[in-house]
């Protein structure tokens, strides 16, 4: 792909950018490479460049539009090319999307772990990345909607052997934390295949 004037120019921007913040500067020049990636693709999936007419052309661009993508340099907001005769596919957000799930795998385990909202919060700036309140609830949403589908899940097939056992965690409530004992109770279907069939969280062991 050969540059043109303008585009050489935002590269030199872009390197006097890094040399005064090399954060942003940092944040700016991927942002900048991964837009280019991906109107490459734009290209090699409509068969053509932009404004350019040939027989074999498969569609035409309708804008951009745009994206947010977590990476482990911060938050970027790209530009995705918007196909108008179908959707664009572009390999710019799985390649990254490792990034998103080790993200909320932190969220998520500072949850089930009893930290703060804001405590997260400060956990996760620290990685160089800035998340909302809002999202960090709703990935416990998700998780505790997740765990109640499991709970609820009709068991089928019979259960030959049940065992039962507890481990001590210490649990917050209201505001306060406490041992508590969790209950997992697991079976061995006719199959001999073991499968956790329910967990409980009791004060102690004379609850259950």
């Amino acid at each position: 792909m050969i540059k043109t004037k303008s585009q050489l120019i935002s590269v030199e921007e872009l390197i006097k950018l890094f040399m005064d913040d090399r954060i942003e500067g940092k944040k700016e020049f991927i942002t900048w490479f991964l837009n280019n990636v991906m109107d490459e693709e734009a290209i090699e999936q409509l068969k053509a460049g932009r404004y350019e007419r040939n027989d074999n052309r498969a569609g035409y661009r309708n804008g951009y539009k745009k994206r947010r993508l977590k990476t482990v340099d911060g938050e970027l907001i790209l530009d995705k090319p918007d196909i108008r005769s179908g959707s664009f596919t572009t390999t710019v957000f799985d390649k990254y999307s490792t990034v998103e799930k080790a993200l909320e795998s932190v969220i998520v385990e500072s949850y089930i772990k009893g930290v703060s909202t804001r405590s997260v919060n400060n956990i996760i700036s620290n990685l160089g990345v800035k998340v909302s309140p809002e999202y960090v609830s709703s990935l416990n949403k998700e998780l505790d909607a997740k765990v109640k589908e499991f709970l609820e899940t009709r068991i089928d097939d019979k259960i030959v052997y049940l065992y039962i056992d507890a481990a001590y965690f210490k649990i917050r409530e209201n505001g306060k934390y406490k041992s508590m004992a969790l209950y997992v109770s697991i079976g061995v279907n006719s199959r001999g295949i073991r499968q956790i069939i329910s967990m409980d969280i009791y004060s102690s062991e004379d609850e259950m």
